[in-house]
């Protein structure tokens, strides 16, 4: 059957995961990871085991076998080893003048009919002003937790 995501450890990146399995004191999930590297790996020193064979030999789940071949293919060796996430950051929403005006805007008088600001009000007048093309009422809630 052909692999869509392919392991190929160099020699290097080989002794680096078995140093790393040798010592046993690292994150659960790390080793794991590692040992999944290690057992799929198709250079001629490795085993290239099947994805069935690695899931049922190490005890994880196939999605969880065919994720760590797809990080180490798409991002490299370190991406699969370190948390967090793997592609480039978001961009901002809302950059530090539009939140400025929103927070402004928060504390000014509501709408004539209303008591206070609601979040939809919030981002519907954003946009009216001209402050940015579109705004959604979550965008605004994250904005003012962080700024509250």
């Amino acid at each position: 059957m052909h692999k869509k995501y392919r392991v190929t450890l160099t020699s290097e990146e080989r002794l680096q995961l078995e140093t790393l399995l040798g010592k046993g004191k690292t994150a659960a999930r790390k080793l794991a990871r590692a040992r999944i590297l290690l057992k799929a790996d198709a250079t001629p020193p490795g085993p290239a085991w099947t994805d069935e064979q690695i899931a049922q030999a190490l005890d994880v789940g196939l999605v969880t076998v065919y994720r760590v071949r797809q990080t180490f293919v798409e991002y490299g060796f370190e991406a699969v080893l370190t948390p967090g996430h793997k592609g480039r950051p978001r961009p901002r929403k809302i950059d530090g003048d539009q939140e400025a005006h929103l927070i402004a805007l928060t504390c000014s008088k509501p709408p004539p009919g209303r008591k206070r600001w609601t979040l939809r009000l919030l981002a519907d007048k954003l946009v009216e002003l001209g402050q940015a093309p579109k705004v959604s009422p979550e965008t605004v809630r994250q904005v003012l937790k962080k700024t509250s």
